[in-house]
């Protein structure tokens, strides 16, 4: 059975930081080990303990950063907390050369600068059910002080205004329940054709 078109796409994943995004895909890539892949994008911060070049992230200098951007290399890059993290067209090419789907994880400005290139992919937003939701969620990580929780929950408002913009997203799917969620995800992820959720007003 030939795959449905929409499968040989790449699908670009993005949603506020906390919103399960890397839940969803881990489930993704459990079930399906042989369907998809993962774009491994390039950044020059360090790696974090059990980091692997090449797995998380292509661990690189701000030179080499920079010359690949000279290269033109990268389909969308963006800087934050004094380093580069950035998406090459190789990597992509990488896993569709496998015969695998390739599911890049990006963020809003990187979704403004992948509607620049010709990569047609299929835009799919994450949403949390509300922001109070989104605050807990990133509470419970245990992982943020008041001051990167307050960035975050700000970052989170902008990349939820912009998802509201007509024709940015193809699909939206909030993540209230984490099963449903998933099966939504999975089916979006293989191709089919799937009714999505209405994005919420998200302002509580």
């Amino acid at each position: 059975m030939s795959p449905r078109p929409d499968f040989l796409r790449p699908l670009v994943l993005s949603g506020p930081s906390g919103v399960g995004k890397s839940t969803l895909l881990n489930r993704l890539f459990s079930e399906f080990p042989d369907k998809f892949g993962f774009s491994v994008s390039h950044t020059t911060r360090s790696p974090r303990p059990g980091e692997l070049h090449g797995k998380q992230y292509f661990f690189v200098t701000h030179q080499k950063f920079k010359d690949l951007i000279q290269e033109g290399a990268f389909i969308e890059y963006a800087e934050f907390s004094s380093n580069f993290y950035g998406t090459s067209f190789a990597t992509v090419r990488q896993v569709e050369q496998q015969g695998k789907r390739c599911i890049l994880d990006i963020e809003a400005q990187g979704v403004r600068q992948i509607k620049a290139t010709d990569l047609n992919p299929i835009y799919l937003f994450i949403s949390p059910p509300s922001m109070t939701v989104l605050r807990a969620r990133l509470q419970n990580r245990g992982t943020e002080t008041d001051a990167s929780l307050q960035k975050r929950l700000a970052t989170a408002l902008k990349e939820i205004q912009f998802a509201k913009e007509p024709n940015v997203h193809d699909l939206v799917i909030i993540n209230d329940d984490l099963d449903r969620a998933y099966d939504l995800f999975k089916r979006v992820a293989q191709g089919e054709k799937v009714t999505g959720d209405a994005l919420p007003p998200l302002n509580d």
